[in-house]
């Protein structure tokens, strides 16, 4: 076998042991609401049928609409503390899910969301 067969070969080997899934890293839509209703709703309109938050700070669809707006930007964004909100602690994970969460609501996820999650605020 030449060596470039072998190299292919043990390449295809690991790939199949690993269990290679592209969408292992796929953001969690529905735990980024989670996450976002238990901490960011005090402050922030996480959804569109909330009716109470803070006249000062954007709302995540208004958030999520803005033109230059970037899921890894903003999961970015809430990993470092900032004076203006408070600091939470977020894990990189949690911090992708928000941010996924966020695009959802301007139809800019990565991957399609049921209409119902996005106004069931039980989930």
């Amino acid at each position: 076998m030449s060596h470039h067969r072998m190299l292919l070969f043990v390449a295809l080997i690991a790939l199949c042991v690993c269990g290679h899934r592209p969408d292992a890293q796929a953001a969690d839509i529905s735990n980024g609401k989670t996450i976002a209703l238990r901490w960011c709703s005090s402050c922030h309109l996480v959804t569109p049928d909330q009716r109470q938050g803070n006249a000062d700070v954007p709302s995540f669809a208004s958030i999520g609409a803005r033109a230059n707006f970037d899921t890894d930007a903003v999961a970015s964004f809430l990993l470092d503390p900032h004076p203006k909100m408070p600091n939470y602690s977020l894990s990189r994970d949690e911090a992708r899910n928000i941010a996924e969460y966020i695009a959802s609501l301007a139809g800019k996820a990565k991957k399609p969301v049921p209409e119902k999650m996005l106004f069931d605020q039980t989930l």
